[in-house]
């Protein structure tokens, strides 16, 4: 019998989230009002989407919950879910939080964190910061109000509905045997800091599966050609809501690479050797951190 369950999906970034999410309550307006007077319900602020924080006593950062009665009346907040039976909710506030470039924060955050920490803080982020971006309706431009406790806007002109978004993100390394050694390829945009190289990546877009999204990217960004695509693990992004999902493809021909100049800079194909020591910080090109799921993809090919 195929035990379509092995191996298992590595653990990634920004993912294993300690709480229920408890949908059910979302929808019930007096659990809600219940939720929100409990005396153990508990807010995390974010502060221009930057997290309050505190030391975790080992050098590392820890979220910081307020009661309600340390958080401003009247700042709009969104239920995460429960905590072994505690409600726990966020709420964007200014004047809280440290000073600097939001994204960074919230990356240094998930790289000092706890994983549980580091998961609530993207849930929480994502959801702000669609609510900030999504005040009036699509359809009409009317200005929206906030229902199912953070997860749906209403339109009481047109009597729209309007969910969160999740924007789809694949992220793979092609893969190419060449004299009998695998090869992977990476590439750095221009954006990338000196010498930083990752797995390609692109958005799925209207109409594509993730397996054509997968082909479609490394044919425009790196000119090769794929067949079977090998789905290996997810990761929410929360800058602002991508779910990174990240495979394996297997390129077809010789591996000959034709770059988009725009969207690439430098690629190259790299031995399994060659990434264990630029996982090491001994190579002549930057890997990904251990928080990005690019840093995941060339882990799990490597430790095959």
């Amino acid at each position: 019998m195929t035990d379509w369950f092995a191996p298992s999906a590595p653990t990634v970034g920004f993912t294993g989230s300690p709480l229920d999410r408890a949908d059910a309550l979302r929808k019930d307006d007096p659990a809600m009002i219940m939720a929100r007077a409990d005396r153990t319900a508990r807010w995390l602020v974010l502060d221009d989407l930057r997290p309050v924080v505190d030391d975790d006593g080992s050098g590392g950062d820890a979220l910081r919950w307020f009661a309600r009665g340390d958080i401003p009346t009247d700042a709009p907040s969104v239920f995460l879910g429960l905590a072994d039976g505690s409600p726990r909710f966020a709420v964007a506030a200014t004047g809280m939080g440290r000073h600097g470039d939001p994204r960074g924060i919230g990356a240094a955050l998930a790289a000092s964190a706890s994983p549980g920490d580091a998961a609530i803080f993207a849930h929480a982020r994502s959801l702000l910061d669609w609510h900030a971006r999504h005040r009036f309706c699509a359809n009409c431009g009317s200005k929206t109000t906030v229902a199912k406790a953070g997860y749906e806007r209403l339109c009481p002109a047109c009597d729209a509905h309007h969910f969160p978004r999740t924007d789809p993100v694949v992220i793979m390394l092609a893969l190419l045997h060449v004299d009998g050694v695998e090869h992977a390829l990476v590439g750095r945009q221009p954006r990338f800091p000196r010498r930083f190289f990752s797995a390609l990546a692109g958005f799925v877009e209207p109409g594509e599966s993730l397996e054509e999204a997968v082909r479609r990217e490394l044919f425009e960004e790196a000119g090769i050609t794929t067949a079977r695509v090998r789905y290996i693990a997810s990761q929410p992004w929360p800058f602002p809501s991508s779910l990174m999902v990240g495979a394996f493809a297997e390129t077809t021909g010789t591996g000959e690479l034709t770059l988009d100049d725009d969207e690439i800079e430098e690629a190259r194909w790299v031995t399994k050797a060659d990434v264990r020591a630029a996982l090491d910080g001994a190579g002549p090109w930057l890997a990904p951190p251990p928080l990005a799921i690019a840093h995941t993809l060339l882990r799990a090919w490597v430790a095959d």
